[in-house]
């Protein structure tokens, strides 16, 4: 449970300037009845994590349809932070609030907000336990419907974002996945087989343990007879790695390879 002494942290999360400007005013009038602070303002889920990642807060209130990366995908990466703020969706529409709503997120406020409305949400927030990182997660991912734009794991107590658009490839490694853009890699914490089916239309597998997106295929190459590791090799644009291709997935790939 929330201190009740200390003032509530919120951050601000919407694309639009007067959006965010009129929540910020609405903060302002019931902060002499409830103790708040606005830690600041995000005009995305990029932005808003990466200010979580200078200073947490107690609340995130975020719109919902945003460029980059929109509410629900950034509910999702919270459920990765050691400690996940609550969330409060601000939406014009609907259906968004009551699916929110069902899934136990913290609360919902439609647009145009209504200052009593915002401050019942925030005496439920501080009232509430802190809300598990598995359950921000599920919610992310039953509201999202399509592919994620960023992967995100944690190095070193801060939290990366991985925009998916910029990966290479993805190799599995244990219980671990690494994802290779051109600059680096990155240890992820998700399986192989859930990745394949969220990505399917960017990335095709070569291997048991490899995925690659079909734009970093610069060709393939067949492996010497003795070459145990590989059927063939996959080369890669931008990198000097090599991905194995299995015997079984050959055949994918040649027709992939004919088709590009």
């Amino acid at each position: 449970m929330q201190n009740e002494e200390r003032p509530l942290t919120v951050l601000i999360v919407d694309d639009e300037p007067p959006a965010r400007a009129r929540l910020r005013e609405l903060l302002s009038d019931i902060a002499p009845q409830f103790p708040l602070e606005v830690v600041g303002e995000a005009e995305n889920g990029v932005h808003a994590l990466t200010l979580l990642g200078e200073r947490p807060a107690d609340v995130v209130i975020t719109d919902i349809r945003m460029p980059r990366m929109d509410g629900i995908e950034l509910v999702e990466h919270l459920g990765t932070l050691e400690a996940p703020p609550h969330v409060i969706f601000a939406t014009a529409y609907d259906n968004f609030a009551v699916q929110a709503f069902d899934l136990n997120a913290i609360d919902y406020l439609l647009k145009p907000i209504r200052a009593q409305r915002l401050r019942a949400a925030l005496e439920k927030a501080r009232k509430a336990a802190q809300p598990a990182r598995t359950t921000l997660s599920d919610i992310g991912r039953e509201l999202r419907g399509g592919g994620r734009t960023h992967l995100s794991c944690l190095e070193r107590g801060r939290l990366l974002l991985v925009a998916i658009d910029e990966v290479l490839y993805f190799k599995a490694d244990l219980k671990y996945v690494t994802a290779r853009t051109r600059d680096r890699a990155y240890l992820l914490d998700e399986a192989l087989t859930h990745l394949e089916q969220e990505f399917a239309g960017q990335f095709i597998r070569l291997h048991r343990a490899a995925l690659v997106a079909k734009s970093a295929i610069a060709g393939f190459e067949r492996a010497a007879p003795d070459d145990t590791e590989a059927y063939a090799w996959a080369l890669l644009r931008g990198v000097p790695e090599r991905l194995p291709v299995s015997r079984r997935q050959w055949a994918l790939a040649k027709s992939f390879a004919k088709g590009s």
